[in-house]
Order: C-alpha cells, then structure tokens, then sequence
C-alpha cells in the first residue's frame, strides 16, 4: 500500500515519530513470528519515568471468544528503543 506523503505530513512530529515506532514494533513482531499484516493493531501512548513510550499491540483480528496471545511492543518515543516486549498467554 504505497502511498506519496506530502511535504506537510513530514512536518508533523507526531506522525513521523509513529512511523519510525510502528516500523521498529513491526520488525521485531516479525522477528518472533507474528503475522503483522494478519493483526489487530492498537497503538497507546503512556509516560514512563518521564519518558514518552509507545506501546503497540498485535492482537488476532478475530479476537471473539479468544483469551490472551497477544504480542505487545513497547518504543521509547525520543530513542526509538524497543523498552520492553511482552508476549500473552
């Protein structure tokens, strides 16, 4: 899904910042074997020892009646760092 941004788009901090997080959640998802195209993404921003996190979750898309299994990434905002990841059960 190959799509031009405009010069406008890169001016957002927050927009960049979130591609450069996502992109780093992705490449380790797919490192421990999730299916990201296959996912269920949610994207939550949270404060840790005074540092923006961004904790992106892989859960299955089709979550009813399922308990657990999801992959969770969390990135530091301001390194790109992956903080810490957590695997469901």
């Amino acid at each position: 899904m190959a799509v031009t941004l405009t010069a406008e788009v890169y001016q957002d901090e927050v927009a960049v910042t979130l591609a450069n997080v996502l992109a780093t959640a992705n490449q380790r998802a797919r490192e421990m074997g999730v299916d990201v195209a296959d996912s269920l993404l949610t994207i939550t921003q949270r404060v840790k020892d005074d540092a923006m996190v961004w904790r992106i979750n892989y859960g299955p898309k089709d979550y009813i009646n399922r308990r657990g299994g999801d992959f969770i990434v969390d990135v530091a905002a301001n390194s790109g760092e992956i903080a810490q990841v957590l695997w469901g059960q």
